[in-house]
């Protein structure tokens, strides 16, 4: 087979680094990729989103097989394109990519199927029609800016004048773009996070092994939101009870919702969940793998990638061919000083050969390039330092070894990633 793998960052880099272990995969193709994936694929210098360029790429050389990485492609119809002209593509349609497009859309999809999320307070236009609602909103309250935002497009407002702040840089400001210009107002909910991914053909789903990111920028969840600073893979995070109660309660649901609605749906499906006291809520739909959680997934497969998203890609999967190894993954992000505001690129990256001695760690590339023969950083997350091990706290060990022996100018990472499960387990969670 020959693959050609859509986007840049760490998800894409570690999709191809698990694709390369396949047997059946003899080439792989990644547009743009980045510095790290260029080692292990063949880069070609177009921008993921840009549906004509992709598809006159496929054109020219043929993949027996496109996965999407990002969201932008999925929102901007590229499955759609690559399924009018019979080629094999794992991802959603436009209109199903809508989930993660548009919150508005996803929110009204959860509340006709009753499917269990936050109350939704309103959806509006204007920035005067949410000043008004504002008044009369029990805070803290969730801002959702309507569509697509880079990461940047939900705030969780402690008070009104945070809450009007956040409503000025989208709405007046223009600062989050053309996916700022509607926004919707939710309860804040309370609970410990979980990301739930699945994988389907449209008519079979296969779960993927449970994950959690940590956010905020700095240790003990503080700072700004970011990308994701980090994840962790146990099967701790997920009780035989709570499983079920997702799959009946959510995931069935969603999928049998989709179908109602005449929307097929193909590809990775991440379901974002807040666990509270009364259950499994819905805080969002991505379609497509998180990141940083398929770093922390994929270190985790025991199947061979190829073979199940081609049977995918051609409507027969097999649930039961996705096996995974037995304990624990971890992934530690390393970004850029400033990261999420302003930092600089161009940093020489140091340390990256001897960090990949450490057994069962792979360092995953997502904002890196190749200038000459030396890598450089080129985004705000550099980084994503990935290790499996045999407990939470050995993979843990593992990661936070091979962090340790990278270095550029400014670098910065999170030294608590997974900590809190430990304390969780202590207090008898």
């Amino acid at each position: 087979m020959k693959i050609l793998v859509l986007g840049g960052g760490g998800r894409e880099h570690a999709l191809v680094w698990k694709l390369k272990q396949s047997p059946r995969v003899k080439k792989i193709w990644c547009a743009p990729g980045n510095g790290g994936i260029a080692a292990e694929a063949e880069c070609v210098a177009i921008e993921a989103g840009d549906v004509g360029a992709i598809v006159a790429l496929a054109e020219k050389i043929r993949p027996d097989l496109t996965i999407v990485g990002p969201e932008l492609p999925l929102v901007n119809g590229l499955a759609d394109a690559f399924r009018q002209r019979n080629w094999a593509v794992v991802g959603p349609s436009q209109q199903a990519a809508q989930l993660e497009g548009s919150k508005i859309f996803s929110k009204q999809f959860l509340e006709r199927h009753r499917i269990p999320t936050a109350k939704m307070y309103g959806t509006y236009d204007s920035p005067s029609e949410v000043y008004d609602a504002l008044n009369s909103v029990a805070f803290p309250v969730v801002i959702k800016a309507d569509g697509l935002c880079a990461g940047k497009g939900v705030f969780l407002a402690l008070d009104l004048a945070a809450a009007k702040d956040f409503v000025q840089r989208a709405m007046e400001r223009d600062e989050l773009g053309p996916g700022g210009n509607r926004i919707l107002l939710e309860e804040a909910l309370e609970g410990e996070e979980l990301s739930f991914i699945i994988l389907t053909d449209g008519k079979r789903y296969a779960p993927l092994v449970p994950t959690r990111d940590h956010k905020r920028v700095f240790d003990g969840n503080r700072g700004p939101n970011t990308g994701g600073m980090g994840a962790y893979s146990t099967d701790e995070l997920l009780p035989d009870a709570l499983r079920e109660t997702i799959r009946s309660t959510i995931v069935e649901p969603t999928l049998q919702g989709l179908a109602a609605d005449g929307i097929p749906y193909q590809g990775f499906l991440y379901i974002g969940l807040m666990l509270t006291k009364s259950g499994p809520r819905v805080l969002e739909f991505n379609c497509r793998l998180g990141d940083p959680e398929a770093q922390a997934i994929l270190a985790r497969a025991d199947f061979d990638l190829g073979e199940i998203l081609s049977d995918v890609a051609a409507g027969r999967l097999d649930p039961s061919k996705l096996r995974w190894k037995p304990g624990a993954s971890a992934c530690v992000v390393l970004t850029s000083g400033g990261y999420p505001g302003k930092f600089e690129g161009g940093k020489k990256i140091e340390g990256l050969t001897s960090s990949e001695q450490i057994t069962s760690v792979k360092a995953l590339h997502a904002g890196t390039k190749l200038v000459g023969d030396t890598v450089v950083t080129n985004g705000g997350r550099v980084l994503g330092v990935t290790a499996a091990g045999k407990t939470l706290e050995a993979a843990l060990a593992s990661a936070y070894d091979a962090a340790a022996k990278i270095h550029f100018e400014g670098m910065h990472y999170r030294k608590d990633i997974g900590a809190h499960a430990s304390e969780l387990r202590a207090a008898g969670h």
